[in-house]
């Protein structure tokens, strides 16, 4: 397993160091960024567990976190990560997916999608790569929807005593989902 920085035309994604504390704890001020997620962000003490957290667990071989970096806002912009990472079955998660809102509804989150489901598919050889969002979190339903990802169901009480719906793209899907994705970036290009 060999993750590494991937990069598109607006965003950089840089494998998560503790040097990202800083930053990440300015992208992530906005209280609205952390309403559905388990973990809240208030202080820059809990930006550096979190990020602590996210290393450990790039440690143990069980996810690779990466920093959002926007090149045309010249910042780090938020974070996402490859998670519950199995080498044996060749199937992983994108999730802890979170950005300042001053780059929600851009290219930004499209272009993530992409590079991360590109290098999964396509250098790691994934079979299938799922997509995880809480019940009641529809911004985030509807952005894994727009991608292209297909809706498997709820499992409640799935994580910290929550209900989460599930998503998938297997590899069967990729072609379509790539081909959908380059057509979102293309048609995104006029946007900021």
């Amino acid at each position: 397993m060999n993750f590494i920085k991937l990069e598109g035309e607006r965003i950089i994604l840089f494998p998560l160091e503790m040097a990202h504390i800083k930053e990440l704890y300015l992208s992530a001020k906005h209280p609205e960024i952390w309403s559905f997620l388990p973990t809240k962000v208030n202080s820059a003490k809990d930006m550096e567990e979190f990020v602590r957290s996210a290393i450990q667990g790039k440690e143990r071989v069980e996810e690779f976190p990466y920093v959002v970096f926007d090149k045309h806002l010249d910042k780090v912009v938020g974070m996402t990560r490859f998670l519950r990472i199995s080498e044996s079955n060749k199937n992983l998660n994108i999730g802890w997916t979170w950005y300042s809102p001053e780059v929600w509804r851009t290219k930004v989150n499209t272009e993530c999608k992409y590079l991360l489901l590109e290098y999964a598919f396509e250098q790691w050889h994934a079979v299938r790569v799922e997509l995880i969002t809480t019940i009641n979190h529809i911004r985030s339903q509807k952005a894994i929807e727009r991608i292209g990802a297909k809706k498997e169901g709820v499992l409640r009480k799935k994580y910290n005593g929550k209900d989460y719906v599930f998503y998938s793209i297997i590899d069967d899907d990729w072609k379509a989902v790539k081909k959908l994705l380059l057509s979102l970036l293309e048609n995104e290009k006029c946007k900021k």
